[in-house]
């Protein structure tokens, strides 16, 4: 695997992980979640950060294998581009839903042999 795309993966999984640990001491409560700015931003910035990687991982290969690499960079593009417009449900979704299948993907990728 590539240098780059190696360096991005773990920069996915890096903001997963962040992600995971701010509920480390406490249950993932999503009434806890919509009143909590800080927490919410800072999951907010990690979806950045996973979809720019994303981004910059299809750039670099465009036919690498990731599962809904479009709705991963649709996110991070309506995080930053629509800002007033950003779904807690949407967001919510993402961290109970999708998080642990995308952590799951990434690992088993940087697990294959070169």
């Amino acid at each position: 695997m590539d240098d780059e795309i190696k360096t991005w993966l773990y920069d996915i999984l890096q903001s997963i992980n962040e992600i995971d640990s701010y509920y480390d001491d406490k249950p993932r409560i999503f009434k806890d979640y919509i009143t909590d700015i800080k927490t919410k931003r800072a999951i907010e910035r990690n979806l950045e950060i996973i979809g720019e990687a994303v981004n910059r991982i299809l750039k670099k290969d465009k036919n690498f294998k990731l599962e809904n690499t479009g709705k991963i960079i649709a996110t991070r593009n309506r995080i930053i581009h629509g800002y007033d417009k950003i779904s807690d449900d949407l967001i919510w979704s993402i961290v109970i839903n999708h998080l642990l299948k995308l952590k799951n993907e990434v690992i088993g990728l940087l697990d294959e042999p070169m």
